[in-house]
């Protein structure tokens, strides 16, 4: 199996809802930083699982969409606590829309809001 990653770091702000957390139910900003991993079985002609350059320009893409943003006010989160579990589902669904491995692939994001915390969510690609 291969892997290949990147990451970028960006600030968004969000409040949580729903519940009672103290300070986190008010408009706060986080330092986020989001890494894009692909794992798949099967290289291109090239050699390559995905061309770096091509994810690099889907995160930084996405990136630029949520930075300096709050996320309770993008459409995405509607109706959602914008969680970090959220969030990387979020960025995960907006990344594969753009990238198509070869054969059996995934596509990880892990999303950190801090330097001790973080969240991942992981697609499966089926070989069509």
């Amino acid at each position: 199996m291969y892997s290949v990653a990147v990451t970028r770091e960006f600030i968004a702000s969000h409040f949580l809802i729903g519940g009672d957390w103290g300070s986190e139910n008010f408009p706060h900003s986080h330092h986020y930083v989001a890494e894009i991993r692909i794992d798949g079985d099967q290289l291109d002609q090239h050699g390559y699982l995905v061309d770096i350059v091509d994810i690099e320009a889907a995160l930084d893409k996405t990136v630029a969409y949520f930075r300096d943003s709050v996320l309770n006010e993008k459409p995405e989160f509607e109706g959602l606590n914008p969680s970090i579990e959220h969030f990387s589902r979020i960025i995960n669904e907006h990344i594969s829309s753009k990238i198509r491995p070869l054969g059996n692939a995934s596509l990880t994001v892990k999303l950190w809001e801090n330097a001790t915390c973080w969240a991942a969510y992981q697609k499966e690609f089926k070989q069509s």
